[in-house]
């Protein structure tokens, strides 16, 4: 009997024995299980940062495209991107621009934000943008084909209609109007000219000629001295941009006309602000650049990170006269940076 008794004991030792050895080595395998759950978690949740491009149509030290630029960048800055920009040296110089687009198709970003030099010469490159599998976003210009996901600008029909009712309210019985654009081939010279006529109405018949500077301050000037020699009854200016505005009012400065014609522009850089303070502008459309510059690498995250974006946002436009420029919401528009 004490035999038997003796020999139940062994058999249940050994069971038990078996038993945590089991359990033990079903605890190392759920331990090595987590662990590599754990550490494959935390591959996938560190990745690469997402890289944006954005091709302008320029970098020089006009106000609007440094405040563009400033604001894409502080965007970069805030969602963590990979950013890098680049342009041509002129607004208008598309071959330079194409080509800088087939150079950034080439370092496969996960966007390329664009500002087109040319409403149709850009099209094929940005069509080649989307084929090669590159989200692409739109900023301040238009080009004639739908291919991004997302257009950022300024409502150009809209502004250049503010200008329009504006220039209507000035205007007198036998007044003579000079347009200065900047570049024929954009899709902001065509649209602004366009919603200026839409505000003028029947009063766009009182336009005698419309010149176009490349956006480029000498041109505009030169062309402002020649329409001032061949329309010398002309009483009104409208500048469709900070180029064309400037040089172009500068001229009028230097023949000694300022107060004697009436002059709208547009953009809001320094020297514009200070001529409407001066009096030598009766008004302009100001932009928001920095905001646009900001949206455009922010909508490009947002659609990267999955969120539905519209095809359509507008960055905002408002008619600044010396009556309305000190308004706090003004101030805001004319000074991005103040008190930061």
């Amino acid at each position: 009997m004490r035999e038997k008794n003796n020999r139940c004991r062994v058999l249940r030792t050994i069971l038990m024995s078996g038993k945590k050895r089991i359990l033990s080595a079903a605890l190392l395998l759920a331990a090595a299980a987590f662990l590599l759950f754990y550490a494959f978690g935390r591959e996938e949740t560190v990745r690469e940062p997402l890289s944006v491009i954005f091709i302008s149509k320029t970098i020089d030290d006009s106000d609007f495209w440094t405040q563009l630029i400033d604001g894409a960048r502080m965007a970069a800055e805030e969602y963590g991107v990979k950013f890098s920009v680049c342009a041509p040296e002129t607004e208008d110089d598309y071959v330079r621009q194409n080509e800088l687009i087939e150079q950034a198709i080439r370092e496969k970003p996960d966007a390329i934000v664009l500002t087109p030099s040319s409403f149709t010469e850009t099209t094929p490159m940005a069509q080649k943008i989307v084929d090669s599998g590159i989200r692409l976003f739109l900023l301040d210009s238009e080009i004639d084909a739908k291919v991004a996901e997302c257009m950022i600008s300024t409502d150009n029909i809209k502004a250049g209609r503010l200008q329009g009712a504006f220039v209507k309210e000035i205007l007198k019985p036998d007044s003579r109007i000079a347009v200065v654009a900047h570049v024929k081939n954009s899709s902001t010279a065509m649209e602004r000219e366009q919603g200026l006529r839409e505000g003028l109405g029947s009063d766009t018949e009182k336009i005698v000629d419309v010149v176009f500077c490349d956006s480029n301050y000498d041109k505009a000037y030169e062309l402002m001295l020649g329409i001032l020699a061949e329309h010398p009854d002309v009483d009104v200016v409208v500048g469709l941009n900070e180029y064309s505005a400037v040089g172009a009012a500068r001229a009028i400065v230097d023949k000694g006309l300022a107060g004697k014609i009436s002059f709208v522009g547009f953009d809001s850089s320094l020297e514009e602000i200070k001529m409407l303070e001066g009096g030598i502008f009766r008004g302009m459309v100001i932009q928001n650049p920095f905001k646009m510059g900001y949206l455009g690498v922010e909508t490009a995250v947002k659609a990267l990170n999955g969120e539905t974006v519209p095809e359509q946002i507008d960055s905002g436009s408002v008619l600044i006269t010396r009556e309305n420029m000190y308004l706090d919401e003004n101030q805001e528009m004319l000074f991005p940076f103040k008190g930061e």
